[in-house]
């Protein structure tokens, strides 16, 4: 079977969608590499083709096992975007690919093909359902591709059971074709040792003492002012670490930060590594992720992979992701926040039994097991075994 990948976010986006991209499509080569042959109306060899548009500013896969291509797209990603989505250019992906059973967009938006069916992945609804907390040019684009892409492909991914109750529910997709794949940290997070944590904090400037984690786009929708207000209402050697570059509307964020009286307790790190992230995960006394909305809420598996507690709002998916291996609180609630984090800094047992919780909960999370489902998903799709 042939299987063609919109990959430019997993050579364009270091976080979120671009991490995503990355990890499933791996997985997915994984899941090819040991798979039998194909008979039956596919190719008898698996081969998998990533198109992407440049410049590329991460690295392109090296070393994955099975019949793995590369081939950079005519445009640069603005225009190839232009070209597929707004123009609607009829420059099918299946076709530059040299034929594919399947076309997969990873990212919301599904090329134009010219006979492969296609799959897409909606990560969110965030837009829809949140539309203040977003770019209005990347939500007018949104609003326009994700139906459109939706309703073109022959099945749709969500990473969660609420992100597809989303699909459904708001824009009206029939539940059969929405199938919930589930993500997953790398390999990368598990707890690290105590020289290692200190390594970090060395090369980041973080100083001694309890410090809170979070991580994500600088952006409304991650709901940052509510932890520094959590921050205000903690004794004053503890901080707030918050791994993630500014985004969009994030103006009114850093005022927030500037009138919150905690600004010397905060410290905004930008361009940390996984070993190093996983280092500062693993020394904090809790991961925060009180966001409005998550289609999944992935640095949340991610902490309690590297045996951290986390304290997590209710909203979207992460009560979903979390369930109780971890504190759930209101969005908006700051003293659940800073009543949580006291508890775990001075409750031992209570802290090592979310800390179990947490390991046995993010091991229900492998991209193997993601990367088979999306191989059985894709074999159906196209009609082949």
């Amino acid at each position: 079977m042939k299987v063609a990948v919109e990959y430019t976010a997993g050579v364009r986006q270091p976080a979120g969608v671009g991490r995503y991209t990355r990890g499933i499509t791996g997985a997915l080569a994984r899941a090819m590499a040991t798979d039998g042959p194909v008979r039956g109306g596919g190719s008898e060899r698996h081969r998998l083709t990533l198109l992407w548009a440049g410049p590329a500013t991460l690295p392109l896969p090296q070393g994955w096992p099975g019949d793995v291509r590369t081939l950079r797209l005519p445009l640069p990603e603005r225009w190839m975007t232009v070209a597929w989505q707004r123009l609607r250019v009829p420059f099918p992906a299946d076709t530059y690919a040299g034929g594919a059973d399947i076309v997969y967009a990873p990212d919301f938006a599904l090329p134009p093909r010219r006979r492969a069916p296609g799959v897409v992945t909606v990560h969110d609804l965030s837009y829809l359902l949140f539309p203040e907390t977003h770019y209005p040019p990347l939500r007018r684009f949104l609003e326009a591709t994700v139906p459109r892409s939706i309703a073109a492909a022959a099945l749709v991914f969500a990473d969660s059971e609420q992100t597809r109750d989303d699909v459904v529910n708001h824009l009206g997709t029939d539940p059969a074709k929405v199938v919930t794949v589930l993500s997953a940290p790398d390999a990368t997070f598990r707890p690290m040792p105590l020289d290692r944590v200190r390594r970090a904090r060395e090369r980041w400037g973080v100083a001694d003492g309890p410090y809170l984690v979070s991580v994500g786009t600088i952006q409304p929708r991650k709901n940052l002012p509510v932890v520094f207000e959590a921050l205000r209402q903690l004794p004053e050697a503890v901080r707030l670490v918050h791994v993630g570059r500014p985004g969009w509307l994030c103006d009114p964020i850093f005022a927030a930060l500037d009138a919150s009286g905690v600004t010397h307790r905060v410290q905004i790190l930008q361009g940390v590594d996984d070993e190093d992230l996983a280092a500062l995960y693993s020394g904090a006394a809790a991961c925060v992720f009180p966001s409005k909305y998550e289609g999944f809420g992935l640095p949340a598996v991610e902490a309690m992979a590297c045996g951290v507690p986390v304290i997590a709002s209710h909203a979207g998916s992460l009560a979903e992701v979390v369930q109780d291996a971890g504190i759930i609180v209101d969005p908006d609630d700051s003293s659940a926040i800073a009543t949580g984090t006291r508890r775990l800094m001075e409750d031992a047992a209570f802290r090592a039994d979310l800390v179990a919780r947490g390991f046995a909960q993010a091991s229900r999370f492998r991209w193997d097991d993601a990367g088979a489902q999306v191989l059985r998903e894709f074999k159906r799709v196209a009609g082949v075994g």
